[in-house]
């Protein structure tokens, strides 16, 4: 018998992360079980893609043999540093009729909870993990929460951005993000905030909850050597989106 299809994909981009990448999913499997029960659906399916993008260590052995070895688990290569990418990738390639979208230092299976919670009552299509939100715990080093609400300051100059993140982790219903995840036009850094844009100008039922954000790791890549990318993809994204320029 064929085995039923999820009804939640967990796309999770990963980039040298050879360190923590076994003990992240083994984990992340093990409390969906949680999940499952606080939800009131123990038969909910989970599946798991973890989308490499470009890393130098082992974690394109291990993730391929994480998914030779876990039914619930798949991987991709995309042979390119590359977080949008990988994301979008990701999201179109997924199965379930919802979608988390996570990081594998975070992996915050509350988040899963209570996002899918949303989901299910269908009381939105999109639910948005704030960082910068009351009610948020953000443990990060200070330079990156700085870095969270700069950011979020030039998207509601540039972009009448109204929320208060879109960075970090999604949850939405696949059908109706869709069509948004294939219009983006940027990649890299800001593919996560021109979703959550183009799904709220396109008035998409959005609502944010507040996360509690303890990393396991320092980031994979150094924020100052973002910055010269993300700004110029911010330009970039003004333009196409708020001048309708081209990409």
């Amino acid at each position: 018998m064929a085995a039923r299809a999820p009804d939640v994909s967990i796309v999770i981009p990963i980039y040298n992360e050879e360190g923590i990448l076994r003990e992240a999913v083994t984990e992340l499997r093990r409390n969906l079980a949680a999940v499952r029960e606080d939800l009131g659906a123990p038969d909910l399916v989970f599946e798991i893609i973890l989308a490499e993008n470009g890393s130098r260590d082992r974690t394109v052995d291990l993730a391929n043999g994480l998914a030779a070895e876990m039914p619930d688990v798949r991987t991709f290569s995309l042979g390119e540093p590359n977080y949008g990418k990988a994301m979008r990738r990701g999201i179109v390639e997924a199965r379930g009729e919802l979608v988390i979208c996570d990081e594998i230092d975070l992996c915050d299976t509350d988040f899963y909870r209570r996002s899918l919670a949303l989901l299910r009552a269908r009381g939105c299509d999109l639910v948005v993990g704030s960082k910068a939100m009351r009610g948020s715990k953000d443990r990060r080093p200070i330079l990156r929460r700085v870095a969270t609400r700069v950011m979020n300051g030039l998207l509601r100059v540039a972009l009448d951005f109204h929320g208060t993140d879109t960075h970090g982790l999604k949850a939405f219903r696949r059908a109706a993000l869709l069509p948004f995840v294939e219009a983006c036009v940027i990649d890299k850094d800001l593919f996560s905030s021109e979703l959550v844009i183009r799904a709220g100008r396109a008035d998409v039922s959005i609502i944010e909850i507040p996360l509690r954000i303890e990393e396991k790791r320092p980031p994979s890549i150094n924020l100052m050597k973002r910055v010269p990318g993300v700004m110029r993809g911010l330009v970039k994204l003004t333009r196409v989106i708020r001048f309708g320029g081209e990409p």
